[in-house]
């Protein structure tokens, strides 16, 4: 007995050394340090899994080293010129240069492209439409990387419309987040292999056990398409009877230059967890990215992509800088409200210096925990002065944020620790006057489905339990 005490002692300073040494913030590492000491083993096990910070190079390498050294084999240095221009950052307004600039340091292939077009899509009808038209088109491949490839209806009649593609002769590549996607039986995923899709986990042991130990909390919550090169989806929606039917939700259906960067990211994310491609990377980058006939056009975007083994947490930092430097107003959707402290300090401050922040947010959320969680931080966010909504009818999903007339974020990136710290993620930011003023006629349209919140009413219709249930899984945050 006094040798495993010995040993579970050791272990515990080990653990505690690590999460001193670590990256993490002063409050979580305080979380981790508190929790190991209450429950060691438990304690210890769950930090391993679940709290230890990869930013560093070690772990980006370990990662994207492979795709890395596969695309300076197989591109050509002028297709990469070409593929990850310099030449649009100059085009970026003065006031949003410091923002484009503060992307690329986040990541090199964070690119500016000017030259896009696109159509902002609010329904889930909508998206299945031009989404299965583009599908029946494609010529070459298809290459997709969802967080939800759902097996009911909506799935379904993706999933055998990509079958008759296969049949035709296109490569079709699915990345899955096996993780999430572990409610879907492995039969639904055998009888895509069958059918000659090729199917690839994002997380799997088969890749060694340091992969797996780094991304078995990572959720890859990216939802891109891209096909032949010419058109692309990204933004919040999945591939599921939610999205098609039942939520609210933003996505974009996009064609032009920036559709290299989206393909690029699904390039790394494919090589680094084991797929291969059926030809040379060099032959899936077009000679050119023309623009096809759209609600917008001759956008200028960036696509910013995030992981947590990534340097910096990208659309954390992007969003503080968007708070910290709006200068009339910043409307934003978010089906979830868990930010780290940091950013819940830009919420407020930009709010107390006379910026009008207003959040929209779902009045019944999908998940138990969520709710609960959502709203401990209304009350403090309603005292410096953001102003709050709940939206009723159906479940919004929507991650969208529009400020001054100048900028647009649409993606899949929520505002919680989860989505900003842990998991795989890709945003979009469009810099022009016309998107924006768009984006937020579809914010305030909206506002006819919601109920704004005051302080004295939301004060006093809390329960005791209420508040206490809400400030204990404020604890548990970094972690929901």
């Amino acid at each position: 007995m006094p040798f495993c005490l010995t040993i579970l002692a050791t272990f515990t300073v080990l653990g505690i050394l690590q999460v001193l040494l670590g990256g993490n913030t002063a409050s979580i590492k305080l979380f981790w340090v508190l929790f190991i000491l209450l429950f060691p083993v438990v304690g210890l096990i769950i930090y391993c899994l679940a709290g230890i910070d990869y930013r560093n190079p070690r772990a980006f390498n370990h990662l994207h080293g492979k795709a890395v050294e596969q695309l300076k084999k197989e591109i050509t240095p002028e297709q990469a010129r070409a593929w990850f221009t310099d030449k649009d950052l100059d085009k970026v307004p003065e006031a949003y240069q410091p923002l484009a600039k503060l992307l690329l340091s986040c990541g090199e292939g964070n690119k500016v492209y000017a030259d896009n077009s696109f159509e902002i899509i609010t329904s889930g009808l909508r998206k299945r439409e031009l989404l299965l038209e583009d599908i029946r088109n494609a010529k070459h491949f298809i290459h997709l990387e969802y967080f939800r490839f759902g097996n009911d209806k909506a799935g379904k009649e993706v999933r055998d419309l990509l079958y008759q593609k296969v049949a035709e002769g296109v490569e079709v590549c699915y990345l899955n987040d096996n993780i999430m996607g572990r409610v879907i039986p492995r039969s639904y995923y055998r009888d895509m292999r069958h059918h000659g899709m090729n199917v690839v986990p994002y997380t799997h042991i088969r890749m060694g056990f340091r992969q797996w130990l780094m991304r078995i909390n990572c959720q890859n919550h990216r939802k891109i398409l891209v096909i032949d090169g010419k058109v692309a989806y990204a933004g919040g929606m999945n591939l599921n009877d939610n999205y098609f039917y039942k939520w609210r939700d933003t996505h974009l259906r996009i064609t032009g230059p920036i559709i290299a960067r989206l393909h690029a990211s699904f390039m790394d994310s494919w090589i680094g967890s084991g797929g291969t491609f059926r030809y040379p990377l060099n032959e899936y980058i077009p000679q050119a990215y023309p623009q096809q006939e759209a609600p917008f056009k001759n956008k200028l975007m960036q696509v910013a992509v995030s992981a947590p083994e990534f340097p910096f947490p990208t659309a954390q930092l992007a969003y503080e800088w968007v708070l910290n430097n709006a200068r009339r107003y910043a409307y934003i959707q978010t089906p979830y409200l868990v930010p780290p402290d940091s950013l819940l300090d830009a919420l407020k401050s930009a709010a107390m210096r006379g910026v009008d922040v207003q959040l929209m947010l779902p009045k019944e959320v999908d998940t138990p925990f969520m709710g609960p969680t959502n709203r401990a931080y209304y009350a403090e966010c309603m005292q410096a002065g953001v102003r709050l909504f709940e939206r009723g009818g159906e479940f919004i999903h929507a991650k969208t944020l529009v400020a001054d007339d100048g900028l647009s974020i649409i993606g899949g990136s929520n505002l919680d620790c989860r989505s900003l710290d842990i998991n795989s993620e890709n945003d979009t930011f469009i810099y022009d006057e016309e998107t924006a003023q768009a984006n937020k006629e579809i914010f305030l349209k909206e506002m006819a489905l919601c109920e704004e919140l005051s302080l004295p009413a939301w004060q006093a219709s809390r329960t005791v339990l209420q508040r206490l249930s809400s400030a204990f899984l404020r604890l548990f945050s970094s972690l929901l």
